[in-house]
Order: C-alpha cells, then sequence, then structure tokens
C-alpha cells in the first residue's frame, strides 16, 4: 500500500544532481549623481540665454534703435547750434589755419564777420519789434475791417437788403470761432503725441547717419575700415584715442584743428607716411609704447605700422602699410635675375632686398665688420649668406667661412672659400678659433707692410658664432677657446680684427642666434659696423643686437613676427641709406634657396683661377709642409708666395701662422719645388710640387714634421 501513497506538500529539497550551479550575482544600478545646486542650474541657464544668438540679436536691436535716438539728438543739436552761432566758421577758420591756408582762413574769418554783423542787426531790429508789430497790427485791423464794411456795402446794394452790410464780418467772426473749435479738439492729442513725433524725428535723423556704435550696427551696415585709405582725421582720432591724458586733451581743445599736429600724408612704397609733432606735454616714448593700440585705432596690424624718431623735437614719424602688403613676397634676387651681374667691393653696394617704402635696399661692404642676430629659423644664414654671394662675384676677395651648425647651408662655398669648415663640435669650434686666428696674423702681416700697399680683401665668416663663445675647450695652455675673458681665444681674436682689420681689407662677418651676453660678449658685439637683426624675443635683446641708440630711435626688430616675419631685418649701418634723423631701416630681404645659392657660386667660382678649400683637419698629428704647400696650392698652374704663405696660415694657424717667405724657402729647397720667378714675382708651381712629392723617398728628407 505504501507504494500508492501520494505526498502533499510539495517537495522543497535541493535536487541530488551532481551537476555545479553557478550562483548569480546581482549588481545593484549605480546611484545616480547628485543633483547640481539650484543656483549652478540658473547660472547655466542664464548664461545659455545670455548667450543665445536671438538674445545677442535682440539686445543689438534694442541698443542700436535707442542709440539712433542718442545720435540724432546730437545731429540736430549741433546743427542748431551751428546755426544760431559762429562755431562752423570758428571751426573752419582753426582748420585752414593748421592747414597753412591762409588765404581760406582768411576768407572763412570774412564771412564770420559777416554772420556776426547780420546777427547783431536782427537782435537790435528784436529792440523795436513791439512798437511794429503793435503799429501793423492796428493797420492791419483797421484796413481788414474797412475792407469787409465796403464790401458789406456793395453786398447790401446787390442784394437791396442792408443787413448784408455786416455779413463779411460775421463770416469772419464764425471762421475765427471755427478755428478756436479746432484748436480745442486738436490741441488735448497733439500734445500727448507731440513727444513721440519729436522722438520719431530725432530716430528717423540718427538712423539715416547710422548714429550707433559699429557693433551695434545691422551686419549689413557695419562699417570695416580695414585696409581704409589713411586720412588726417583717421591718423587724429588714432592718437586721440591712445590712452595719452594730455595728447587727448590738447587735441579737444584744438577741435577739427587737430590736423596741426601732422605734415603732409605721403606715400611711401606699400603704405604711407606721416610727421606728428605732438602737443606739449607728450613724449615720443608715449606714443612708441602704445604702437598695438595706434595700430588698431588705424584698423591695421601691430607688424603693419612702424614709429621712428626724426631729428624734429617731440616729433614721431608714422609708416603705415597698406592691408596686407608686408605679407606678400618682394620677388626674386637680382643675384638670381641677372646672370652676368658683377660685384665690387669697394664700389658696389649689394642687393639685399626692400626697404619698407618699396625701393632697393643696397649695403656697401666696404671696410665694415658685420653682425646678423636673430631667433632660430628666422632667416639669418640666409641673409648673411645672400651678401657673401653677391662679394664673390669680386674675384679679388677672399672668403674662410666656419658654418658652427653643420647643415650644408655654406656648401656651395666647397671651392670658393679657401676654408670651409661645416660642425657644431668642439673640434670645429677649435678649428674656426685657428681660422680667426690666422685671419690676425694676416691682419698684423699687412699692418707691417710699407705704407701705401694694396691689401685684397679678406672675408672672415663664422655662422652661429655664440657656438665658439660658449665652447668649454681649452687649450694645452689652459686658455678656453670660448667665453668672454682676457684669456679666451676666439673673444681675443674677433676683438683684434675688430680694433685693427678693417684699416687692412681684413673683416669679421659673424651670424649669431639669440643674443645674450654670455654668447655674444657686448665689445663684440658693439664692434661690428653694420648690425642687423631679425625677429627677437625682448627689447633687451633688441638692445644688444643693435645698440641703445638704435633702439631708442624706433629699431623693434623684437616687434617683427617670429615665423611670419621670416627675412625681415632691421639695420643699423652706415653702409645703407638711411632716412635722415632716424637711427635704423627695416629691409625685407631677397630669399636666395640654396639651389639658386649653388648656381651663382658657381658663376663666381667660374670668374677665378681655381680655389682648393682646406676643410677640417687633426691637428693632433704630424704634418706634412711639402703635402701641405701642394693642397693649398690645388689646381692652380702657380700660386704666388704671399698667397700660398696665407692659405698655410688659414690651414693651421699655430703651425703657419709665423712663417715667413724663408721659412717657405726653407722647406722647398732641395725638393725641385723651389720658388721662381714668373711675370717678376715669385710663384710656386704645381706640377713642380707634384713631381717633388713623387720622387722623394717615404719618410726622406723632403718631409718634415712640425
Amino acid at each position: 500500500m505504501t507504494d500508492n501513497v501520494v505526498p502533499l506538500r510539495k517537495n522543497t529539497d535541493p535536487p541530488t544532481d551532481t551537476a555545479t550551479v553557478t550562483p548569480l550575482t546581482v549588481v545593484p544600478d549605480p546611484a545616480p549623481p547628485a543633483p547640481l545646486p539650484l543656483w549652478v542650474r540658473s547660472g547655466h541657464a542664464v548664461k545659455r540665454l545670455a548667450t543665445d544668438e536671438r538674445t545677442t540679436t535682440m539686445a543689438r536691436a534694442v541698443a542700436r534703435h535707442s542709440l539712433y535716438v542718442v545720435g540724432g539728438t546730437r545731429i540736430v543739436t549741433r546743427r542748431a547750434w551751428d546755426g544760431r552761432t559762429g562755431a562752423r566758421y570758428e571751426r573752419m577758420l582753426r582748420a585752414a589755419e593748421a592747414a597753412g591756408n591762409y588765404e581760406a582762413a582768411g576768407d572763412w574769418e570774412e564771412r564770420l564777420h559777416r554772420f556776426r554783423a547780420d546777427r547783431h542787426k536782427r537782435r537790435m531790429d528784436l529792440l523795436t519789434a513791439p512798437e511794429r508789430l503793435v503799429k501793423g497790427a492796428a493797420v492791419g485791423t483797421a484796413g481788414g475791417i474797412g475792407l469787409l464794411i465796403a464790401l458789406g456795402i456793395a453786398l447790401a446794394v446787390a442784394n437791396e437788403d442792408v443787413t448784408d452790410v455786416v455779413t463779411p464780418l460775421m463770416a469772419l467772426v464764425e471762421l475765427i470761432r471755427l478755428l478756436v473749435v479746432i484748436v480745442q479738439v486738436v490741441w488735448g492729442p497733439l500734445v500727448a503725441l507731440g513727444p513721440w513725433l519729436a522722438l520719431a524725428g530725432l530716430w528717423a535723423v540718427g538712423r539715416h547717419r547710422n548714429a550707433a556704435p559699429n557693433w551695434a550696427l545691422p551686419a549689413g551696415k557695419r562699417a570695416d575700415d580695414a585696409g581704409a585709405p589713411i586720412t588726417p582725421s583717421i591718423v587724429v582720432t588714432a592718437l586721440r584715442d591712445l590712452g595719452i591724458a594730455p595728447l587727448r586733451s590738447a587735441i579737444k581743445e584744438m577741435g577739427d584743428a587737430g590736423a596741426a599736429m601732422l605734415g603732409p600724408i605721403r606715400i611711401a612704397g606699400c603704405g604711407v607716411e606721416v610727421d606728428v609733432t605732438l602737443p606739449s606735454g607728450v613724449s615720443t616714448d608715449q606714443v612708441q609704447g602704445r604702437r598695438r593700440k595706434l595700430a588698431e585705432n588705424l584698423n591695421r596690424h601691430e607688424h603693419e605700422v612702424f614709429i621712428t624718431i626724426p631729428q624734429a623735437a617731440r616729433t614721431v614719424r608714422l609708416w603705415i602699410a597698406d592691408s596686407g602688403a608686408l605679407d606678400e613676397p618682394i620677388g626674386p634676387s637680382p643675384l638670381v635675375l641677372d646672370p652676368d651681374l658683377r660685384a665690387s667691393y669697394k664700389t658696389g653696394r649689394a642687393p639685399w632686398g626692400q626697404d619698407l617704402r618699396g625701393d632697393a635696399a643696397v649695403l656697401s661692404l666696404y671696410q665694415r665688420h658685420m653682425l646678423v642676430t636673430g631667433l632660430s629659423n628666422q632667416g639669418k644664414t640666409a641673409a648673411v649668406r645672400a651678401l657673401a654671394l653677391w662679394l664673390a662675384l669680386d674675384r679679388t676677395v677672399e672668403f674662410r667661412v666656419a658654418d658652427l651648425k653643420g647643415a650644408g647651408d655654406w656648401a656651395m662655398f666647397d671651392g670658393l672659400a679657401t676654408v670651409l669648415i661645416q660642425g657644431p663640435t668642439d673640434d670645429h669650434v677649435i678649428q674656426a678659433t685657428e681660422m680667426v686666428e690666422g685671419g690676425v696674423s694676416e691682419m698684423e702681416r699687412r699692418l707691417t707692410a710699407p705704407p701705401g700697399t694694396a691689401f685684397p680683401p679678406l672675408i672672415i665668416l663664422v655662422d652661429e658664432a655664440q657656438v665658439a663663445f660658449m665652447c668649454p675647450a681649452v687649450d694645452d695652455e689652459k686658455r678656453q677657446y670660448g667665453g668672454s675673458k682676457a684669456t679666451s681665444r676666439y673673444f681675443m681674436a674677433a676683438r683684434k680684427i675688430h680694433n685693427q682689420g678693417r684699416a687692412v681689407n681684413v673683416l669679421l662677418w659673424q651670424g649669431t642666434q639669440d643674443p645674450t651676453d654670455q654668447n655674444l660678449p657686448k665689445l663684440v658685439r658693439e664692434g661690428a659696423h653694420t648690425r642687423a637683426s631679425l625677429a627677437l624675443g625682448t627689447e633687451s635683446q633688441a638692445r644688444m643686437a643693435l645698440g641703445d641708440k638704435a633702439v631708442d630711435g624706433g629699431a623693434a626688430p623684437h616687434l617683427l613676427r617670429p615665423g611670419l616675419d621670416k627675412g625681415t631685418l632691421v639695420v643699423a649701418s652706415d653702409g645703407i641709406d638711411i632716412p635722415a634723423g632716424q637711427a635704423s631701416i627695416t629691409v625685407r630681404t631677397h630669399y636666395i634657396d640654396t639651389d639658386q645659392a649653388t648656381e651663382i657660386a658657381d658663376r663666381a667660382k667660374a670668374l677665378r683661377d681655381g680655389v682648393t678649400t682646406v676643410h677640417v683637419i687633426d691637428t693632433g698629428e704630424p704634418i706634412d709642409p711639402l703635402a701641405d704647400v701642394a693642397s693649398v696650392v690645388g689646381d692652380a698652374p702657380r700660386l704666388l708666395t704671399q698667397d700660398v704663405l696665407k692659405r698655410l696660415t688659414a690651414l693651421n694657424a699655430d703651425a703657419y701662422g709665423g712663417w715667413s717667405f724663408v721659412d717657405l724657402k726653407r722647406v722647398l729647397d732641395g725638393t725641385g719645388a723651389e720658388p721662381y720667378k714668373s711675370d717678376g714675382r715669385m710663384v710656386v708651381g704645381r706640377d713642380r710640387l707634384a713631381r717633388a712629392l713623387t720622387n722623394r723617398d717615404t719618410g726622406g728628407s723632403t718631409s718634415a714634421e712640425v
């Protein structure tokens, strides 16, 4: 019976199945973020509402129409005042005097005199006007009544009715009554509507003249003055709004005669130029310090306005570019366009670029040391290289070049310069220092030559000179190559050339970047006759680059735009034409790329007999004088002994810097390559040197170690 038992409750025991049961993990929903405070949400809502385009459009419309009324009131008041007083004549009189047009000033003075006389007559007439008015009213009334009675008599006779005599008088009385009724009816609404009609009239005048700020006007009517022609009123207004209180007060007292401050506005290249004589109490420094604001007041960018100080006292000279003109390229260099162009070190001038007037900027390099500086990647090397390429077209000029960047910017001078050093390491700085010291030795040799001796120009060019000044390397005597002490070799060599090199045509050109007192010592930078600067970071750097006089006179390379004004230099030099009274000039240089520079260098090489370029050597190894003489002679069939000595000095100043002709003769005697005369001058022959090197025994007596 037990088999038939049916359980009466549900079995709640777990199943006996051995399979694994994976429990479910319930992850609670993340808690909702806490609501923002009411004041934060209200602030966001207000901001969205205030910045919504519909809100700003509506606010602009309300402000525009309100200001139309204000502007219209000002215009109507001005018209009324001008009509009742002589203010208009006085303004025109002062403006004519300020412009120097004394004939027009006399005419306006005569008109003012007539206006005042007529006004006086009118005022005197007003004194007798009541008496004349009463008499005129009595006579008019009597005459009118008499005329009406005569008309009534004629009407009575015609109608045979005596009562018609007073009919015209009664008609007049009825007309007067009707007019009084009309006035009583209209007066109330007229009084109520009159002010609104007056406001509507003022609004209409203001709207017609757009008498509202530019920001409040509709988009189609906003004045876009960017690039607008420069007029005297624009210049005076720009000066007035500079924020200089004495200047603003002086212009306000002069009224429209603020034009008295301005000289003629002259077209100057891609812009205009105007001299501004400042009122008493306003200094030129105050205007120079607000260059950006002045440019914006003139609707120009800051780089499109230049402020310089001419000779006249209390005067600034403004050059204002046409909008966007300075962003346009100036065209290729004449060196690229004219393959037959030749240079002259003494009488010629290098075509460097254009000044701001658009005139050619040409620079004399005759007996002038040069320093070009600026921030990195602003076109310094290209600017210096353009001058060197032009001068290379004078075959009498010798170049010794040290490129302490080593990026190949001067590679085209291989075969053109007698020395070419390319690299940024300390070894390259050592070689560059010895090259400059070799220039000192050549200078001293020339200084001891007989008076009247003519010397060909020698250009010692160091690009990235800051690397030399900052070099920590020391020589065997513990003398530092870099630095600015009396024991610093590069510094002292540069100073010696600056002191005396000019007199014997030994010149030092240096290019450096981001100048400081450490990487460009004061004594070296002040020894350059031509100082030029591209864009710099600060005014203190501009003073280092160009000197205090140039910066105080308006030179501002620190205001050039890095990256955008590449190749634009501020130049202080007596070798370039600078407008009278200015201490500097801004030049936009022609850009000559590497391929074009190589072509120009090839043309310069074709003018010469062949130049063997000496590259960096290892001074730690013994030298072979005979081999070195052969290397400096190079491919030339023969070379003057004095030129051999110069090139040996450039090759290794330590070994050959003190050599004379006697030392050269001593080395070559017995080798078969002795110096001989050709055209009356002592020379060394290439073929004889080649035979001497071929015939000598290895380690023989013709090979000397120094």
